[in-house]
């Protein structure tokens, strides 16, 4: 017996897959569907923006020299992150920008040099395909600027409804130079602590892109990487004893989790916490406690006295540290886990993480 056609369907009828053309404007299911809608967004959108290295070689896993690390230091540095701000715009970067700094300081600020990155999206459908190239655009941007590769990454689409628009993660690589030994539980009495700059930028400039509150500022997001700021740093201070980016939880944040690590206790001094007065008026017009504002570019450096202004100058010589100043000391062992606030007029606030977040969706 022979298989063929059925002599009831009309002989002209085929089934056919409904072509993906370029005159759609919003991700749909399809993007997702490992068919040639998905090959199409991929090859047309992130291997265009990200397409150089391992990523163009389309593998499920990327290779990558082992004599790169090996040349550059002993140990390997791994970090992962994910992104979730709501707006995926806003002052000073967006979305993609800021996955690529957020990760790429999660390595920095443990002294690692960072090589490569991977990069997760979950995109709701629905997504302005206009929106997701820009985002694309930004991050290969900020990749390129860092000095880093992209080199293997995933997509996915879930229905309307199933996610905030787009969610990205991104994995970091690096390398940390033999003899560098930072770490959170190293601070000691008689320390002094810096920053690179103002504090609280990320969380007031995100605050206001939302439409919702109904205010208006001139704020812009901090976001930016740290690496190049911090490696001159490492190499001529061997007395940094820990850094923290101060991204969510900000600056009292880390400084609190330093605190208790090191059983020690800090104080910080109201009157050298350089913020800006937009980012004060807009937290006291909200009710919030700007040493918890989100930071992505910020880091919270501890480092012996001796060394501390060394440290200074050399911050204030990089674009990304002309406002950098000395912001505190730790004080003791007495307390352990104390973080404290001295105030203009001598007296002394303690600072209290707080329960939960201040501001959902921050980054």
């Amino acid at each position: 017996m022979s298989i063929g056609p059925s002599s009831s369907r009309p002989r002209n009828t085929r089934i056919r897959r409904r072509a993906v053309t370029n005159e759609q404007t919003t991700i749909t299911l399809a993007h997702g569907a490992g068919g040639g809608a998905m090959h199409s967004l991929i090859d047309e959108l992130f291997l265009s923006a990200f397409g150089d290295g391992p990523l163009l070689q389309k593998e499920d896993q990327a290779r990558l020299p082992l004599a790169e690390f090996l040349a550059q230091g002993d140990r390997l540095a791994l970090t992962t992150d994910s992104f979730v701000v709501s707006p995926l715009e806003f002052p000073g970067g967006d979305i993609g920008k800021l996955a690529v700094c957020g990760t790429l300081n999660d390595l920095a600020v443990g002294g690692a040099i960072p090589l490569y990155l991977t990069a997760a999206f979950i995109i709701e459908e629905g997504l302005p395909l206009a929106l997701l190239e820009r985002l694309v655009g930004s991050m290969a941007e900020a990749a390129r600027e860092a000095g880093v590769t992209i080199v293997t990454g995933d997509t996915k689409v879930v229905e309307r409804g199933m996610a905030d628009k787009l969610f990205i993660n991104t994995t970091g690589v690096g390398v940390i130079p033999a003899g560098l030994a930072l770490a959170i539980g190293s601070a000691r009495p008689g320390d002094k602590v810096l920053v690179n700059g103002h504090v609280g930028d990320h969380g007031a400039a995100v605050m206001l892109a939302r439409e919702d509150l109904g205010l208006v500022g001139e704020l812009a997001s901090d976001c930016a990487s740290l690496h190049s700021l911090l490696q001159p740093v490492l190499a001529q201070c061997p007395g940094v004893r820990c850094l923290r980016d101060a991204t969510r939880g900000g600056l009292g944040g880390v400084m609190s989790e330093i605190a208790a690590a090191s059983a020690v206790e800090i104080r910080l001094i109201e009157r050298a916490l350089p913020f800006r007065p937009q980012t004060l008026a807009l937290c006291e017009l909200l009710g919030l406690e700007p040493l918890f504002l989100a930071n992505e570019g910020l880091a919270a450096m501890v480092i012996c006295s001796e060394q501390a202004e060394q440290a200074l100058a050399l911050l204030r010589g990089h674009p990304l540290g002309r406002d950098a100043c000395i912001i505190g000391e730790v004080t003791g062992p007495s307390s352990p886990g104390r973080l404290s606030l001295l105030t203009p007029y001598g007296g002394e606030r303690l600072l209290e993480v707080p329960h939960g977040l201040q501001l959902p969706r921050i980054c």
